[in-house]
């Protein structure tokens, strides 16, 4: 082993006694405890002693159980109280993004990241879009003729018209 694992194990063999040791130490205070709050019960006597003990016993965990029932309730309620305020929190501080990068990436890069690796897109979206602007300018001429053409014939009516 080198001297990194060692100091390691060491550091966990320390704890491990430490936790050990505070076992122990809890298991002392609880039996130390119990015998100053409930000593051993005096079982002499006649059945109605024994009867009144009963009941001492039954009015004593009445009273803790209703002091329990008090301490869940209230920790229940902080923990609820403890929930809300991290709530907000986080809608007070807002959801932090992160600084976006700008990528320099290609037409089909992109359509490719987009439609998955199994689907193989070459588009050559620049000689798509001089085909499109040659095919607008070409409507446009026509137009533009047409046009012309609809005012000569009417211009010609115009006249027939007047001739008559």
């Amino acid at each position: 082993m080198n001297e990194g694992q060692r100091s390691k194990s060491l550091i966990l063999q320390i704890a491990a006694n430490w936790l050990e040791q505070e076992a122990n130490e809890t298991a002392a205070a609880k039996d130390t405890y119990m015998q100053e709050k409930c000593p051993a019960p005096d079982l002499s006597g006649d059945q109605a002693a024994l009867m009144e003990i009963c009941r001492k016993l039954h009015q004593a965990l009445d009273k803790i159980d209703e002091e329990r029932y008090d301490a869940e309730a209230k920790v229940a309620k902080s923990t609820k109280e403890i929930e809300d305020l991290k709530l907000k929190v986080v809608e007070l501080a807002g959801v932090k993004k992160p600084a976006l990068k700008k990528v320099r990436m290609s037409a089909d890069a992109m359509l490719q990241a987009l439609l998955g690796g199994k689907h193989k897109v070459n588009m050559d979206l620049r000689a798509n879009l001089k085909q499109v602007k040659k095919e607008v300018k070409e409507e446009a001429t026509e137009a533009v003729g047409d046009w012309r053409k609809n005012i000569e014939d009417k211009a010609d009516r115009k006249k027939m018209f007047e001739t008559s």
